[in-house]
């Protein structure tokens, strides 16, 4: 009954919103271009398909070049505003300049960056970020690409950061991933010493992304975690839309290593070489990331001998931001970023 339940609230939050588009299935392959792997793989007659393939494999061999970036020069805090020139560069003049909330705490040297989830508004999760502050914890609450003041005019959801433009996709993940990074060289500049990285749903796969490819992220903590990209777009409740794009062109084991190069999965290695605390926490009731992706991925903290610690609520998703989840959830990742950074 309590199953039934959490599942017919989650469909109903879940499906308030009426503006999902099923796009255009689209390679994308003129995203590729700014991809610093790009130029060493040839297409060489090869399919789409086949070329993005390769891309995503030496994406995944030279993963530290593929996710590297110059450190922005411009800088600006107007008030409780860092804006910043994204590294990465789009055609898209609003989603080139990177927004982010700061919260200042009493110590300068701990600091928290605040990653929302999939087309979170402009104010989603500063609730949090005021929460780390409060406790004396500086934090910088991130606008993803593509989401609230990075939206082109385009657009009524964050649809470009996860669509069935294939390569769009991988572009945008990667610019979060080093948008992250150029914020955590920001706050050094402020004198954080130690930085710990929260991140919610999408956040959440960004935030796993930038820890296993910057030894600065010594704690994390993941709100809602998977295994591989493509498993929860196309089997997640809030992603039924993107996968109608895909699904008359493409089957969910291509879409895994057409997507591999974002997929955590790929990454466990690269992230236990540091030394980190991590908190993963998942919803036993989850539509979007389903449960047993969640199981798959604390199996692999196991196999690699990770320093976490594994958190289930009973509930799902979008009920995680309901009431009384929220507050089990806030106290969760806060205690634990406190008692670790």
């Amino acid at each position: 009954m309590y199953s039934r339940w959490m599942t017919q609230w989650e469909e109903k939050l879940c499906f308030a919103a009426t503006n999902r588009v099923v796009r255009p299935f689209d390679w994308g392959l003129e995203w590729a271009g700014g991809w610093p792997v790009a130029g060493s793989i040839p297409r060489n007659g090869d399919d789409p398909q086949n070329w993005l393939v390769k891309l995503n494999r030496a994406a995944i061999e030279r993963s530290h070049e593929f996710f590297s970036y110059p450190t922005p020069r411009d800088y600006h805090l107007a008030g409780q505003i860092l804006r910043f020139t994204s590294p990465v560069h789009t055609p898209f003049a609003e989603n080139n300049v990177v927004h982010g909330q700061w919260f200042p705490g009493k110590n300068p040297r701990k600091a928290v960056l605040v990653l929302p989830h999939w087309n979170a508004p402009g104010d989603a999760h500063n609730a949090l970020a005021r929460a780390f502050q409060k406790f004396g914890v500086s934090s910088l609450r991130l606008s993803l690409p593509y989401h609230d003041y990075r939206m082109p005019a385009e657009l009524q959801r964050a649809d470009y950061a996860v669509s069935s433009n294939v390569a769009r996709t991988i572009d945008a993940t990667r610019q979060a991933v080093v948008d992250i990074r150029a914020a955590a060289d920001w706050l050094e500049s402020q004198g954080a010493q130690s930085i710990a990285i929260v991140g919610t749903s999408l956040g959440s796969c960004y935030a796993f992304l930038a820890s296993a490819h910057d030894p600065r992220f010594r704690v994390n903590a993941f709100n809602h975690c998977s295994t591989y990209f493509a498993d929860v777009v196309w089997t997640g409740l809030s992603t039924i839309h993107v996968k109608q794009g895909l699904e008359e062109h493409i089957d969910l084991e291509t879409l895994r290593q057409l997507w591999l190069a974002i997929s955590p999965t790929v990454y466990f290695d690269k992230f236990r070489a540091v030394p980190k605390k991590s908190l993963f926490l998942y919803a036993d009731y989850d539509t979007t990331f389903l449960p047993s992706l969640s199981r798959d991925t604390i199996r692999l903290c196991r196999d690699h001998g990770l320093d976490f610690q594994e958190v289930v609520l009973p509930c799902g998703h979008y009920t995680l931001g309901e009431s009384p989840f929220k507050y089990l959830d806030g106290y969760h990742l806060v205690s634990f970023v406190l008692k670790n950074l």
